[in-house]
């Protein structure tokens, strides 16, 4: 063997051992998280706790201590709070990318869950000119799943008085992500057809009702069971993915709205418009290097090779103007946030168990009062 080819072989063995080694460190479980002692004079609280990655069994109810607001912070007490995708892959650390973004290596860099919430505002900081005590407020903030939570005015907005605690608690990430699909990477308009995939979860019971108030013909895709639903929510027309195809139909749609990933994204081109949109936002995938990326990643790659447009959405639910737009259609009646089960917070493992079975129907809501 040449001396060149001694180096390459060298070279690309020291490669895959450090391909090796990476996927071992950013894969590798360290154990529970340190619990942090509480100030004998401070006050406190119950919330769900995660001090390592695992299945729901790994998630406690724990004293923390009740924290105090800021001079640009609420203090608001969380009368109910919504559990998302989101909060499984942050108390699963999975798909394995998100620990390095995200989540952190080995165990959780932040040990409380939940991101959306409903309450009543107990205190503000100095600060503070948007909102007032006793004001009834939902937005989105880390450790959500608490009896008390602190926020800027950020991603804050006034609860509709037709709301509950419960249906405003399911709104943020799922609302705006909704919207954000819907009217800023779909460009939906008034007139056109959309065709939303998973019509009958947490996002898609939003993007129907919100396609619908822009004035669009909407087609949704679910099963069997939830066909009734789908169309009471305001579908035009639901199509049961367990006896038909949709993208072997021949209705053409100018936007597709995707949850789920349950059909290739390619396949989407014989029934889109040549200059239609195709929106990821999901993907039910559970691998553990890729998982709900896998849609976005197909996208970003198939998008410059055809036609029609491939687009990926990761929403901002810190845009403020866009929960308060969800707010108006919430006082409208235009949307009304469609709830299927309502667990204590004592029951949080139980509802994190039922929310990754994936057949829940609109949201899912912890009730912590």
């Amino acid at each position: 063997m040449t001396l060149i080819r001694r180096i390459a072989l060298g070279t690309l063995v020291t490669l895959l051992a450090l391909v090796l080694v990476g996927a071992w460190y950013i894969s590798h479980d360290a154990g529970p998280a340190p619990v942090a002692p509480i100030p004998q004079q401070s006050a406190r609280m119950k919330a769900v706790v995660f001090r390592q990655y695992g299945g729901p069994e790994v998630l406690r109810i724990e004293e923390v201590e009740k924290p105090a607001p800021k001079a640009d912070q609420l203090l608001i007490r969380v009368h109910a709070a919504a559990l998302n995708p989101l909060d499984s892959h942050r108390m699963r650390g999975l798909p394995y990318p998100v620990r390095l973004m995200l989540t952190g290596i080995g165990r959780p860099r932040l040990t409380r869950l939940g991101v959306d919430f409903a309450g009543s505002v107990e205190a503000v900081g100095a600060q503070v000119t948007r909102f007032r005590v006793g004001d009834e407020v939902f937005g989105a903030t880390d450790g959500a799943l608490a009896e008390y939570v602190t926020s800027t005015e950020v991603g804050i907005a006034l609860k509709p008085a037709n709301s509950t605690f419960e249906q405003a608690a399911g709104v943020p990430i799922a609302g705006i992500t909704a919207l954000q699909g819907l009217r800023d990477k779909g460009q939906l308009k008034a007139g056109q057809k959309v065709l939303i995939n998973g019509a009958s979860g947490g996002v898609g019971t939003f993007a129907v009702q919100i396609a619908k108030s822009m004035g669009a013909e909407v087609t949704g895709v679910c099963s069997t069971r939830n066909q009734e639903l789908v169309r009471l929510i305001g579908a035009d027309h639901v199509v049961d993915y367990t006896r038909d195809d949709i993208t072997r139909g021949n209705e053409r749609f100018d936007l597709v709205l995707d949850m789920v990933g349950s059909y290739p994204l390619l396949a989407y081109r014989r029934v889109l418009n040549p200059h239609g949109t195709v929106v990821v936002i999901g993907s039910t995938s559970t691998d553990r290097w890729i998982g709900a990326m896998s849609g976005w990643a197909k996208a970003t790659f198939i998008g410059p090779f055809v036609g029609q447009h491939y687009e990926v959405l990761m929403a901002d639910v810190n845009r403020t103007q866009d929960l308060d737009a969800l707010a108006e259609l919430m006082k409208s009646g235009q949307v009304t946030p469609i709830i299927d089960r309502t667990y204590a917070l004592a029951d949080t493992a139980e509802a994190m168990r039922y929310l990754e079975q994936g057949h829940a129907r609109g949201k899912v809501i912890i009730r912590i009062d």
